[in-house]
């Protein structure tokens, strides 16, 4: 109750500030506040990004910017499944098997028994989500920890990838199927690249100014005219010179646009619906959302099915951009990575703080280390320490934010 005072108070000194001092003024004083929202994680993807590109003059070029966005897309919708997971302070140690064993079910279902690529990957997709109601219903009536339900999905699911493959280990996808084509050959036409940056602008001010308008009618301060203006002409800028640079190669792939729609369609969702509210009401505090008459055990129902659904569709387009399903599918860093982009994208360990867009941002900063020590010849192992460093620090400034949140609610 004192942290939602405190933010009314802090809305109601910005009310009044106008035009682009009164929006850096919001973002300065919600920062005080302990609210850094995507703050760390665009300061640390800038420093990433100028140290890597003065070791490297190529990482920043347009080429290897198009592949890091492709290789980006596939973890990156596992880690929006990670998102939703975590924000009702849960875990799920098994997208990586999940994923894995999607492709293998993808794989053999498409290539050895023929069925439509479609069909294949809708039976793909249903099997993740039965998984995630599988762990739900040993979550809600037995109270098995999601820590080891998923940690024994992890290894299940795993032996049953195998066994799916059989003893040929690797199925290869043609080369010539929409699905393979859509993952590594498929990019957005130029003109269509800029529409998109248009509506996403005009989406940006439409969504803050309804927003603002339910807060007015409410009674409630909301941001200022001007601001929603700022806003939406510096996110048109950003996005029709980020299609400009990639059209300079290949452009932007059809595949991270789909990465991205998900990732506003979650965001709507988390942010705009009454399911988002109560999402983040159980993550925030779980009695006090059961007492406010929130059905708590359809909540988590729904955000274990979402992150294994999520991971199922991860692990399709996994394959289909190494255009093959095997053993290795799912496994190595691909758990490790989805969970710490979610994090490093701020989404909080103790539930109830974090937004759709931290798995585009962590992702697209896990990425950028692999790239960038890929391109500068370094091993592998120096990339998990750098991600793990990352990691730490992610942590470390999401508990330093809630001891802020919580002494300044207290003031």
């Amino acid at each position: 109750m004192n942290s939602t005072l405190t933010t009314d108070r802090q809305d109601e000194r910005l009310s009044g500030r106008e035009g682009l001092r009164g929006a850096i003024a919001d973002v300065v004083e919600r920062a005080r506040g302990g609210d850094l929202g995507v703050i760390p994680v665009v300061v640390g993807l800038i420093v990433i990004w100028t140290v890597l590109q003065i070791l490297n003059p190529i990482f920043l070029s347009s080429a290897n910017l198009v592949n890091l966005t492709l290789e980006s897309a596939a973890v990156g919708i596992i880690a929006l499944g990670i998102v939703c997971v975590l924000l009702v302070g849960q875990i799920d140690l098994s997208v990586g098997s999940v994923s894995g064993l999607s492709g293998a079910v993808l794989a053999v279902l498409f290539v050895s028994n023929g069925l439509p690529v479609w069909l294949a990957i809708l039976a793909a997709v249903i099997m993740g989500a039965a998984i995630g109601w599988v762990y739900a219903q040993l979550f809600n009536r037995f109270g098995v920890p999601s820590f080891v339900i998923t940690m024994a999905g992890l290894l299940a699911f795993l032996g049953l990838q195998l066994y799916v493959l059989g003893s040929k280990g690797s199925i290869n996808l043609p080369f010539d199927s929409a699905l393979v084509n859509f993952a590594q050959l498929d990019f957005v036409p130029p003109w269509l690249s800029y529409c998109f940056a248009v509506i996403a602008a005009i989406w940006l001010f439409a969504s803050g100014y309804l927003h603002a308008q339910e807060r007015r009618r409410a009674g409630l301060s909301s941001r200022n005219l001007s601001t929603l203006i700022i806003r939406s002409v510096a996110l048109l800028a950003v996005l029709a010179f980020v299609v400009y640079y990639l059209g300079q190669t290949r452009g932007v792939g059809w595949m991270f646009v789909f990465f991205v729609a998900l990732v506003l369609i979650m965001h709507y969702m988390l942010s705009r619906t009454k399911w988002g509210r109560a999402v983040y009401a159980v993550g925030g505090n779980v009695e006090a959302a059961r007492r406010a008459g929130i059905n708590v055990k359809a909540v988590y129902t729904s955000v274990f099915v979402l992150c294994s659904s999520f991971a199922a569709v991860g692990g399709i387009l996994a394959a289909a951009r190494l255009a093959a399903a095997n053993q290795s599918s799912g496994a190595g860093d691909v758990n490790l990575n989805a969970i710490a982009a979610a994090v490093i994208g701020g989404t909080s360990l103790f539930g109830g703080r974090g937004t759709a867009f931290g798995a585009l941002l962590g992702i697209i900063v896990i990425q950028s280390i692999s790239s960038g020590l890929t391109l500068l010849n370094l091993d592998s192992s120096i990339r998990f320490m750098v991600t793990g460093i990352v990691l730490l620090l992610a942590v470390v400034v999401d508990s330093i934010a809630r001891k802020s949140r919580t002494s300044h609610g207290r003031a």
